[in-house]
């Protein structure tokens, strides 16, 4: 599928002296705007958006600077749902790749887990039910890894797991994020999934 998105300005935006300096990588925005997408409701871009800066505010060289980069974002995050809902699903995450053509997928992991931080009590029923943790669970340990010291038990995998599971993530962690958008969708239709009144 050709991404109908140009990443690559946005890219060279975020890693440009003019977007402040802890603004988000273009894998971790991927990620950040995938746990959005999944997510059990929808977050206002209002309260989203500042966190891609830092709550910084970013410098653009003009309007249409600043028109292009938002839309370009707006444009991925609506990129991110459709694909998802595609037949067949055509959704692929935006991974960096190493010197040596090995795929990093912590980045992308940590921009996923601070959507999910966002709504996080929305997200428990996720954590209720051994099969769909499962989902989420594997992308929590990969942003653990880069981020230990804000590890949860809860989101733990014993180590030899979680060699297994970098090594095989670039095909696990777009698994896990269709797994999740099914999983909410079916829970948000379910008849009297809101209030039972019987």
């Amino acid at each position: 599928m050709d991404g109908t998105v140009d990443l690559d300005a946005l890219e060279a935006y975020l890693s440009s002296d003019e977007s402040p300096e802890e603004c988000m990588d273009l894998s971790e925005l991927d990620g950040f705007l995938a746990g959005l997408v999944v997510g059990p409701e929808v977050v206002p871009p209002s309260e989203w958006l500042p966190l891609i800066w830092d709550d910084e505010e970013p410098a653009f060289a003009d309007e249409a600077q600043a028109a292009l980069i938002l839309g370009i974002i707006l444009g991925r995050y609506n990129e991110i749902a459709d694909t998802l809902d595609a037949e067949p699903v055509e959704y692929a995450p935006v991974f960096w790749q190493d010197f040596t053509g090995a795929t990093i997928v912590e980045d992308w992991a940590i921009g996923f887990m601070q959507a999910v931080s966002l709504r996080q009590v929305q997200w428990e029923p996720v954590l209720s039910d051994d099969d769909s943790a499962m989902l989420l669970i594997p992308i929590a340990a990969i942003a653990g890894l880069a981020m230990p010291d804000g590890s949860d038990e809860e989101l733990s995998l014993p180590e030899e797991v979680l060699d297994k599971l970098v090594e095989e993530a670039p095909d696990v962690l777009p698994s896990c994020v269709l797994g999740l958008r099914i999983f909410w969708r079916d829970r948000l239709r379910a008849p009297g999934s809101r209030s039972r009144h019987h």
